[in-house]
């Protein structure tokens, strides 16, 4: 029998990989893949701040905003839209409204009401 180099029977990291995360999966169900990813999870928090998990967001948006077109951000924003609507009434929307309103008066002079006054008299005026 030829003497066979060792090198012909090792598997790639990536083959390894796959055949331990196949058997892994089979030995344990769903309950266990939610434990660990929930101490994963906390582990996580405990070990960032704020910039971290505003960087890793922004990258995330950047890679969808790349993979996905207008239609895609139409889509889930009206399916956001209706299950806000089904899930909250008048006062919600007056409350946020508020809320929004104050914020943007916080941020904003009195220039910028002025300019976005004469572009909204400018659009209802055409309009008639």
């Amino acid at each position: 029998m030829a003497n066979r180099n060792n090198d012909d029977h090792k598997m790639s990291r990536e083959e390894a990989g796959r055949k331990g995360g196949e058997k892994t999966s089979r030995e344990h169900g769903k309950d266990f893949y939610q434990e660990i990813g929930q101490k994963g999870g906390e582990t996580t928090a405990r070990e960032h701040d704020k910039d971290f998990y505003q960087d890793i967001g922004e990258k995330g948006g950047n890679a969808t905003s790349r993979e996905h077109g207008k239609e895609f951000y139409q889509e889930i924003g009206q399916k956001g839209g209706e299950t806000t609507a089904k899930e909250h009434d008048k006062d919600f929307y007056q409350d946020i409204g508020e809320k929004g309103g104050k914020a943007t008066s916080k941020e904003h002079g009195k220039e910028f009401y002025q300019e976005i006054g004469k572009k909204g008299g400018k659009n209802s005026s055409s309009n008639n």
